[in-house]
């Protein structure tokens, strides 16, 4: 363990002792947990973060072509005959 100073205002710090003194548990554990809690957390999207890449993606959805089944069935298989029909003439090592 490394012992750290740390500084906290009057309302963390009621918190924290009301906190612990019902876990029965150090003060010290609990700031743990919560870092570590924090810690999760971190690197989900905020609220704000995921509906501006959502209102992204609608925009982009709304923009997209439209295109029929049948046109895209076409497109596919013609990807599917270049590939085939193109690339490396010899077996490679």
């Amino acid at each position: 363990m490394v012992k750290m100073t740390f500084t906290f205002d009057e309302q963390t710090v009621r918190v924290l002792r009301q906190t612990a003194s019902k876990l029965k548990r150090p003060q010290s554990a609990v700031v743990r947990e919560a870092i570590q809690d924090f810690a999760s957390r971190a690197d989900r999207l905020s609220d704000e973060e995921r509906k501006r890449m959502l209102n992204a993606l609608d925009r982009a959805i709304a923009r997209a072509p439209e295109h029929s089944k049948d046109e895209i069935d076409e497109e596919i298989a013609e990807i599917r005959r270049l590939r085939r029909t193109t690339g490396r003439r010899t077996r490679t090592r």
